[in-house]
This record gives C-alpha cells, sequence and structure tokens, in this order.
C-alpha cells in the first residue's frame, strides 16, 4: 500500500555507481512513511551494491553499463513519470546525504507550491564535513558562476539533495535529454533552466557529510569530473545550448 505525504506520490532516486557499504545504508535511512518508494539506478556497478540496497527494499534499475549519472538521473525521471509520481527527491547514492532531512525538501513544494527545491549546505542552518579541499573551493566558486548566468543569487549549484515536481518536464523548454547531458552536466543545466523559465525556487539549508575514505573516495575527477559540472554554466550563458 503507497503512503501518501500531503496526497502526493513521492519517490527518492538515487543513483549508484559502485557504492558498497553505503547505498544499503542510505537505503535504510529513508523514512518509508514519507517516501513511497526508493529506486536505486545502477549505472554499471561490479562490487555487488546494486543487490545490497535491493536486499533493503529499493527498487533495482539496471543500466547494465556505465554511463554517467546524468543518463542515470534521466532513467529515475523518466521512471518516476511513468510511474505517476508527483514528487522526487534526489540522494547521493553514498551515503553523504541526510535522509531525515527530506522533509525540509518537501514541505516548500507541498505548503509554498515551490516547483524545485534546492539543498545548500552553505546556507544558515547547513552542514558540511570531510570534504577535500579542492571541492571547497570548487563548490564555492560554482554558485558564484552560476549566480551570474542565471540571475538569481543562490548558495549552492552542486548539490545533488534537491526535490522537484515532476510536472516540470512537460515543458519542453527543459530538455533533459539532450546527449551532452549524460554525465555531471545534467544537474546544473536542469537548476538553471528552471530559474531561467521562472518557476519557483527556494534554497534549503542541508547536511552534507563525505564517507570515510577506506569506504571509497567520491567518483568525480579534480579536472575532468569538475569541467562537466562547470562546462554547462559557460555554454548556456553563451547561448551555445539550450
Amino acid at each position: 500500500m503507497l503512503i501518501l505525504f500531503e496526497g502526493n506520490r513521492i519517490i527518492c532516486v538515487a543513483p549508484c555507481f559502485n557504492e558498497l557499504h553505503k547505498i544499503d545504508k542510505v537505503v535504510s535511512r529513508i523514512d518509508k512513511s514519507i517516501v513511497d518508494e526508493i529506486l536505486v539506478v545502477d549505472d554499471g556497478s561490479t562490487d555487488g551494491s546494486p543487490e545490497s540496497a535491493k536486499a533493503k527494499g529499493a527498487t533495482l534499475l539496471s543500466l547494465g553499463r556505465t554511463y554517467g549519472v546524468g543518463v542515470a538521473l534521466r532513467k529515475g525521471i523518466e521512471y518516476a513519470i511513468a510511474q505517476n509520481f508527483d514528487i522526487m527527491v534526489i540522494m547521493a547514492g553514498n551515503n553523504k546525504d541526510n535522509p531525515d532531512e527530506i522533509p525540509r525538501l518537501l514541505n516548500p513544494i507541498i505548503k509554498d507550491n515551490c516547483d524545485f527545491v534546492q539543498g545548500s549546505r552553505f546556507k544558515k542552518g547547513g552542514q558540511y564535513g570531510d570534504i577535500p579541499l579542492y571541492r571547497i573551493l570548487a563548490t564555492r566558486l560554482h554558485p558564484l558562476i552560476f549566480s551570474i548566468i542565471s540571475g538569481k543569487w543562490v548558495t549552492e549549484s552542486t548539490n545533488g539533495f534537491r526535490a522537484f515536481k515532476l510536472s516540470l518536464f512537460q515543458d519542453k523548454r527543459i530538455n533533459i535529454w539532450q546527449s551532452w547531458l549524460d554525465k555531471y552536466e545534467l544537474e546544473p543545466y536542469l537548476y538553471y533552466k528552471i530559474i531561467k523559465l521562472g518557476y519557483k525556487t527556494r534554497e534549503v539549508p542541508v547536511t552534507k557529510i563525505y564517507p570515510p575514505k577506506k569506504l571509497g573516495i567520491t567518483k568525480m575527477r579534480p579536472i575532468t569530473g569538475w569541467w562537466s559540472i562547470f562546462r554547462p554554466l559557460f555554454l548556456l550563458g553563451l547561448r551555445l545550448r539550450k
């Protein structure tokens, strides 16, 4: 039986690529009285982590091989739309987000009719820890550039912990199915488009604590990974993509 949160069907999606001993904790920590379904999108894992998530009660969607986080999120969105969910929450698959904060993301949508809610570790009340120095610098620089090109001041633009109405994708101007969005590009693209198209957005403070190094380092590469998340700002700002 589905559990409804204020009359809305809510799905939580977590992309997964080799997150053994982390993705299962993500699934276990999510409050099942708030979220109707937990979907783990496996992006070609080889360590058994998707199966560990399924054993904890998650629905498993396997891509068969590694495509990139953008493809994984796109498939999650497609699944959520096909299953008639109303709101989608995205969480990291490596257990660095706090599932207890999901209501912080949902309340502005439910109570204030926001379309998109961005979690921010840098907003007053947010917290973060165990983040490599280069990532602190990059996650501070990105929202500055993002704010300039989007025309709206934000404190966070790289944090994947967010929630949004799935009805947004009825707007054909939001085209997440472009091939250049297959990796990290999709997330800043989506936030940028929603702001520029005039949808109602909000930031809420959240926690971002990176897992111990012994459980595996971040999958994002210092150069290629960060270029992937920065380049949509330049392409969109210069109107080379839409």
